[in-house]
């Protein structure tokens, strides 16, 4: 989701997305992670919101499983007036229930007449009527006429009506909104809608609920009776549209995947639908249904909106298939300053490119596999964000997708301190912190890329995580174990650094060459030791030649100071470190250093003889006359294998069918021989 910058602060007891692009896109279009923070924060008026609900009420909720939700409101689409009901279906857990606690939003003790509030009518459990309901605050508490026996499933329908609170929020917006008019292209419309937005602690300021995300329900049920010819967007299928005297009409909307409480929605207004479909490859045709303001709008945005299908499509096939395809994706229109990703119905302000681009990516990282705590919101948004980046690889320029992932590393950058981590999940505004959250966070997504050396890997790693994990919700350790699992070796250096960690790296590097070895010297620095004192990770080194030609070598930085000797087989003129900009590093230095051609002229490698060349399943190198290292490079210059030498054979059966050079090193890292052979 994308927002507006003004600062929310929400504090409960428990315990955004992008406007400028800096290169020249082909439309004009906001970034989509700020336009998301700020359609978070942009309607809040106050930097502190009420208290959410204790950990005592917390833990009476922990006591159930909600199953299914049934919204049946009354909503127009020029008030936050709601009346009407709400249905929860819950498990009871391993005791018996005599007690049903939820929350809905009541106005502070105290407040004058006229203010805000949602009233509670009656309540009934198990068909009978509750004896009595208690209220403080948000948390309510609804006593049952008879216990619910362990392990039973319990329907409890809470009629209520009252007006939706208004900039006593601690949502990114409010959790009911509504708007006389909008803009295009500056100039303001005038035009009534009425919209939902919930995250991330707003739900219970339109409908009971319980707001835990790991307790996602089954399946949920949106009806709205309004005001012809309003049309509503909300969840899943419309699977019936109902006429009712006076100009009425009811919209019954039906989610049948786990939907979690911030994405169940609702959108009022007299739109005007335009129908596109999508075709992923291997998958059904999925609606793409779009509520828009007027025709004067579709007029406007029909050729933006027509990308939706080809982003659909594309990340059906990066990281499978939509996961609601059986219903559809759609957008509904309101004046949020950006986007919120409810689930299979968008709501957003326009249809700009990364706009669309991020709030789609939702439906696969956040919506179909949700943050399990708001600590972990980089798991909807970093990569929500980073869905924006791979639009812009796959139907933009080179040149532009370079500059928004430039961009994002510089934002990430300009958070000298701080971690993708949230320390503070009652903070709202830092859990939508724009340059951590979203943009250090979509840099960690590409680094993870790069971690990976083969896009194949990366985006396998992704598919299983989605499939693994589909209609749950996923901490960053979930993660972790998939990357895993997929490159077989442990991660937690690079999740401390880079998640739980603050600052960037520097590299300044000295180098030399002597013949055909070239000597590269870096030093690592860290711009917040106390926090992260070292990154390891690997560099990519650009060399270029001086008959202009050029060569990349990935070199593996395990220490802050560390010498490295590549086999080059030309005169080296310039080094660039990280030229395809993977890691999001500060600036550092590269010099060639006469000290160091002083330091390693005698270490000049002679050539040693190898045999059998080709090799099949060992090698043998002829003349050692001392205890050595071999180190087997690639004809990319990678070191693909190093170990001891305890005897003049050496195993080649791991490596791969290609051109390779071997060095043999001494105790002291100086190089001893080196000699190219060939792999059958």
């Amino acid at each position: 989701m994308r927002k507006n910058l003004l600062l929310l602060f929400w504090l409960v007891s428990l315990a955004g997305r992008p406007a400028t692009i800096r290169a020249q896109l082909p439309t004009a279009s906001p970034d989509a992670a700020l336009a998301c923070r700020q359609a978070r924060l942009r309607s809040a008026s106050a930097t502190t919101a009420v208290a959410g609900v204790s950990g005592r009420h917390r833990l009476k909720m922990d006591r159930y499983d909600v199953q299914f939700y049934r919204l049946d409101l009354t909503l127009d689409n020029t008030s936050r007036t709601i009346t009407g009901s709400a249905l929860l279906r819950v498990r009871v857990g391993a005791q018996p229930l005599d007690s049903l606690a939820f929350e809905l939003y009541q106005a502070p003790a105290g407040s004058p007449a006229g203010t805000a509030t949602l009233v509670i009518d009656s309540v009934v459990a198990g068909g009978r009527r509750s004896p009595g309901v208690l209220r403080q605050g948000q948390a309510a508490t609804a006593a049952l006429a008879q216990p619910a026996p362990a392990g039973t499933v319990l329907n409890t329908r809470i009629y209520y009506h009252g007006t939706a609170p208004n900039g006593n929020t601690n949502a990114i917006g409010n959790a009911l909104n509504t708007a006389t008019s909008y803009r295009r292209d500056g100039v303001d419309y005038p035009y009534h809608v009425t919209w939902s937005l919930s995250e991330p602690f707003s739900a219970h300021e339109w409908f009971p609920c319980k707001q835990v995300l790991t307790d996602k329900a089954d399946s949920s049920a949106v009806f709205v009776t309004t005001t012809l010819p309003n049309k509503v967007g909300s969840n899943g299928v419309l699977a019936r549209t109902v006429q009712l005297p006076g100009g009425r009409v009811r919209y019954e909307w039906h989610e049948n995947h786990p939907i979690d409480y911030y994405l169940i929605s609702v959108a009022v207004a007299p739109y005007v639908e335009y129908v596109t479909t999508a075709s992923p490859v291997g998958g059904p045709r999925v609606p793409i249904i779009n509520y828009v303001y007027d025709q004067a709008s579709l007029t406007r945005y029909q050729a933006d909106i027509d990308r939706t299908a080809g982003f659909l499509e594309n990340y059906s096939q990066l990281f499978g298939t939509y996961y609601f395809a059986d219903e559809k994706y759609g957008h509904s229109m309101a004046p949020i300053g950006g986007g919120m990703e409810h689930q299979t119905m968008t709501t957003l302000q326009d249809f700009s490119f990364t706009l669309v681009a991020h709030e789609l990516f939702h439906q696969w990282f956040g919506d179909n596999v949700t943050c399990a705590s708001w600590e972990d919101i980089w798991l909807n948004e970093a990569f929500a964000s980073y869905g924006e980046y791979l639009s812009r690889q796959a139907f933009d320029t080179p040149a532009n997708a370079r500059a928004w992932m430039d961009d994002a590393q510089t934002r990430a950058q300009s958070n000298g301190t701080g971690t993708v981590r949230v320390p503070d999940t009652t903070n709202v505004s830092r859990i939508f912190n724009y340059n951590l959250t979203y943009k250090k966070g979509a840099a960690v997504v590409h680094l993870l890329r790069y971690l990976c050396h083969d896009d194949a890997r990366f985006f396998r790693v992704l598919r299983a995580y989605q499939r693994q994990l589909s209609g749950r919700t996923a901490h960053t350790l979930d993660l972790q174990h998939f990357f895993e699992a997929e490159l077989g070796q442990p991660l937690d250096y690079f999740f401390q650094q880079w998640y739980q960690g603050e600052g960037f790296p520097a590299f300044n590097v000295r180098w030399n060459q002597v013949g055909i070895a070239l000597y590269v010297q870096v030093s690592e620095t860290a711009s917040v030791p106390a926090s992260t004192p070292f990154f390891q990770t690997e560099v990519d080194y650009q060399l270029t030649f001086q008959d202009g030609s050029t060569r990349t070598v990935r070199l593996s930085q395990t220490q802050a100071s560390q010498g490295f000797t590549v086999p080059v087989s030309g005169t080296v003129a310039t080094i660039t470190v990280d030229p395809a900009g993977w890691l999001p590093d500060l600036p550092g230095t590269v010099q060639r250093d006469n000290a160091l051609v002083l330091a390693t002229r005698t270490a000049s490698a002679a050539a040693i003889a190898l045999y059998p060349n080709p090799a099949r399943d060992y090698l043998t190198i002829s003349g050692l006359a001392t205890a050595a290292t071999a180190e087997i490079c690639d004809a990319t210059g990678r070191v693909v294998q190093r170990q001891p030498l305890a005897s003049p054979q050496l195993s080649t059966q791991a490596l791969v069918p290609g051109l390779y050079l071997l060095r043999v090193l001494g105790p002291a890292g100086e190089a001893l021989g080196q000699g190219r052979f060939v792999k059958e």
